[in-house]
């Protein structure tokens, strides 16, 4: 960056650029705009972010991110208890929600297995997924992995791990593309793919 450039704007730049999804010219951009901004919007968004880390916490059940521990979906027992739709990231939680016809309950890995960045297994929540199985109470398990080699490595790993807990586990419905994520995928081809899952 140009010496011509404050430090705290080149800062505020690769910050931004560390975000997935923002390179350098939107990172660029962002910061420009929270310079001419009234005041009042940069102490909201610095705010905000503090608050991030602060006021939220992984809940002990299901791993999903959560002002309360156990988290509001844990809590309500109108919820079925006995069917835990395994997901990759509190996002896919959250497009699964907006089909509006799950009625079971989470458990959030928080990632997917990738050998080429270096997680494993034993980097992800699949062991606190055993635990939970092995309470009790949980007759199904759906593997809501995104479609994909490393969705499928992941659902096929998970799976492994059940094997001896005598739960029925299930794949979300191939109706899913190959390759995409849960978060950008229609309401319509995910209630489809919940609909048509099948037994592994």
């Amino acid at each position: 960056m140009s010496k011509t450039v404050p430090e705290p704007v080149t800062r505020l730049i690769e910050s931004f650029s560390r975000l997935p999804g923002v390179g350098p010219k939107t990172a660029s951009r962002l910061t420009y705009f929270l310079l001419r901004a009234p005041d009042d919007v940069s102490n909201q968004l610095a705010q905000a972010v503090a608050e991030l880390k602060a006021k939220t916490q992984l809940c002990s059940i299901c791993f999903n991110i959560t002002e309360n521990d156990p988290c509001p979906t844990c809590q309500d027992s109108d919820r079925d208890a006995t069917v835990i739709a395994v997901v990759e990231e509190p996002l896919d939680a959250l497009a699964i929600e907006r089909t509006g016809v799950y009625k079971g309950r989470y458990h959030v890995l928080h990632g997917e297995i990738d050998p080429v960045r270096g997680v494993f297994a034993e980097h992800l929540k699949i062991n606190e997924l055993v635990t939970r199985i092995q309470k009790g109470g949980v007759t199904e398990v759906i593997l809501a992995t995104n479609p994909g080699v490393l969705g499928d490595a992941t659902s096929m790993t998970v799976q492994n791990a059940l094997s001896m807990t005598g739960v029925r586990v299930t794949r979300l419905a191939r109706g899913l593309p190959t390759g995409g994520d849960l978060e950008y995928v229609d309401s319509v081809t995910l209630m489809r793919a919940l609909q048509g899952r099948h037994s592994l």
